[in-house]
């Protein structure tokens, strides 16, 4: 038995911690689909058959609002930053003000992301890179979600990419360090939500799961893949 779930790849790493403690619990497997937010949304919009939904709270408060998720169900998880990356042993460069920053984009080989029209993390980027200046400059990468934008910086052969997404999905990717928070006035830190959907079909499980990753008990464990 699965449970289907639709998350934002923020989410992932803290679902794939508590997936065997879930399984043990109702003895159901988690059939998660993890990418970008708004695709994600559009998908449970458009009546895509899900148990439990993880996305932005703004996203989810949508969706409770055209009735496909449960209002009594919606939980925050936490908020997770938005944060800079490089590949593992490379040196960490200073990104706390607009000249640092200006300099480290502008001169990477490359900038790995999620995709900038429908990730959270990917659309609040190519906003930076605009206020800062250099996104007609940069040798932009987009890729469906954080996490694979991150793999894929850490399998490429270029000597000084920089990533930016998610801080849960770059301390969920093997082969990439996490730098830092962007700073202010460029930080962004979103607030995940979990919620069971209206048409489940497995809503206690739904319920359970919600329970555990919300859970007081886990907060060491939130912390420590990224949430804050």
């Amino acid at each position: 038995m699965q449970l289907r779930m639709l998350s934002g790849g923020a989410a992932n790493g803290l679902v794939n911690k508590l997936r065997d403690v879930f399984g043990d619990q109702t003895g159901r497997d988690i059939d998660g689909d993890f990418g970008a937010v708004g695709g994600m949304r559009d998908r449970i919009a458009g009546g895509e058959q899900i148990d439990i939904a993880i996305l932005t709270r703004a996203a989810i408060d949508t969706l409770v609002a055209a009735g496909k998720l449960d209002p009594d169900t919606v939980t925050d998880l936490g908020q997770v930053d938005t944060g800079v990356a490089v590949k593992t042993g490379s040196s960490h460069p200073k990104i706390g003000d607009a000249a640092a920053l200006e300099r480290v984009f502008g001169s990477a080989d490359a900038l790995f992301c999620p995709d900038t029209v429908q990730a959270t993390a990917g659309i609040h980027f190519a906003a930076v890179l605009d206020r800062l200046g250099v996104r007609d400059a940069a040798a932009l990468k987009e890729f469906p979600n954080g996490q694979t934008a991150m793999a894929a910086m850490a399998a490429s052969d270029l000597a000084a990419p920089i990533g930016c997404t998610q801080v849960t999905e770059i301390l969920n990717t093997d082969g990439v360090d996490y730098v830092g928070a962007l700073p202010a006035p460029f930080d962004l830190s979103t607030v995940y939500t979990a919620a069971v959907a209206s048409g489940a079909e497995a809503p206690d499980d739904a319920r359970a799961l919600i329970a555990l990753l919300a859970d007081p008990k886990n907060a060491d464990l939130r912390r420590s893949v990224g949430f804050t």
